[in-house]
């Protein structure tokens, strides 16, 4: 009914009146309150997941539509509303409307990159290019359809996400390659920052890790962890600045551990914490955390200054052992020697105990403070 009365308005030259605008405002007030008010019961959260097709549509859309306005002002609103539209999106197999993109074309059959469950092809949309994630199966079984839950999952998370120093969501495509769904985001023409430094050499090393440190403190403080920081997920854009890349195992951090499954422990093992690697030896159950992340933000700094991962030169089963028992990797003594103030924050992110570890609002400040 909005969309027929926008359409109505547009066609007789009515849209910018004034009268408009305010009945529009105060229609979105009220669409605000009622979502507000199921979010808070109980019963009318299970009522709207009995809804089916496009009733089941409308209610995500409208929800994404809430979401991408404002009109959550609180935080804990917003958050609420975000994850309940996650849930939604899980359970009706379907995505807001808006996020999906058209007009986008790929430059060839083969992909660029290939990595986890996606490979990575070079498009482009409206002259630019950009790059398109397509998961590399199809999804005719209950374990290839939860792949696609997770990737409709990524999808919504990192939608939700602005800032410099993460990599920009543009859309999502189904149409470049039929069956597939694509998340689409611009293209780095710098590659990955381990691509960068090895081409540019390490000068802007230290401004990078900020940059780093602030994208993650960024994401925490919209309750979100990465999940899976490393090199690899890091790229450049075309200003040199790193953007963190790749949500596929993000999470909200103030979930339960009893929330998560086998599927989640997926992940990079030498930048895994210990309490990720040996759960049951910390008496807990397997979760990302921002302290898990502030852990691998400890061993991306090592494997940036030595070009190479944490613990390169042993066997998987040997980092285990090793990070389990509290081992860490030596300090590198590669040219630019790391400085005494970052090597002392690097071995703070890498405490045996999660709750030792600094808050990524503080490892920001070890960069400003030293700078």
């Amino acid at each position: 009914m909005r969309t027929k009365l926008l359409q109505v308005a547009a066609d007789r030259g009515l849209f910018g009146q004034a009268k408009l605008r305010e009945a529009l405002r105060a229609d979105e007030e009220q669409l605000t309150a009622r979502i507000m008010t199921t979010l808070e019961s109980q019963a009318a959260r299970e009522a709207l997941f009995e809804l089916e097709g496009l009733s089941a549509q409308t209610v995500i859309d409208v929800l994404q539509d809430i979401l991408e306005k404002g009109h959550l002002l609180d935080k804990r609103s917003h958050t609420k509303a975000r994850r309940f539209m996650i849930k939604l999106s899980a359970s009706f197999d379907k995505l807001p409307s808006g996020l999906f993109i058209s007009g986008v074309t790929a430059k060839d059959d083969h992909p660029l990159f290939t990595g986890g469950f996606a490979d990575i092809f070079q498009g482009s949309v409206a002259g630019k290019k950009i790059a398109l994630k397509r998961i590399r199966i199809l999804y005719h079984d209950e374990v290839q359809r939860q792949i696609r839950t997770e990737i409709c999952k990524e999808a919504l998370v990192w939608q939700t996400l602005q800032h410099l120093s993460i990599l920009p969501f543009m859309g999502i495509d189904q149409d470049t390659f039929p069956g597939y769904l694509c998340l689409a985001s611009p293209w780095m023409e710098q590659g990955t920052i381990l691509k960068h430094l090895k081409s540019h050499g390490p000068a802007n090393l230290g401004r990078l890790l900020f940059e780093i440190a602030d994208g993650l403190q960024y994401l925490h403080s919209q309750n979100i962890v990465h999940g899976d920081l490393r090199g690899a997920n890091i790229l450049i854009s075309n200003e040199w600045r790193a953007c963190l890349a790749d949500f596929g195992l993000a999470s909200f951090s103030d979930v339960t551990a009893s929330t998560t499954t086998s599927h989640n422990r997926a992940g990079s093992l030498r930048w895994m914490a210990p309490e990720l690697i040996n759960p049951e030896k910390f008496g807990q159950r397997f979760l990302r955390t921002p302290a898990t992340d502030v852990y691998a933000f400890g061993c991306v700094c090592l494997e940036l200054y030595t070009g190479e991962p944490p613990f390169a030169g042993l066997r998987e089963t040997a980092v285990i052992l090793k990070v389990s028992e509290g081992v860490r990797p030596e300090r590198p003594t590669c040219d630019p020697a790391m400085s005494d103030s970052l090597w002392e924050l690097v071995n703070n992110c890498w405490e045996q105990q999660s709750a030792d570890r600094p808050l990524s609002e503080i490892v920001c400040q070890n960069f400003i403070s030293t700078n």
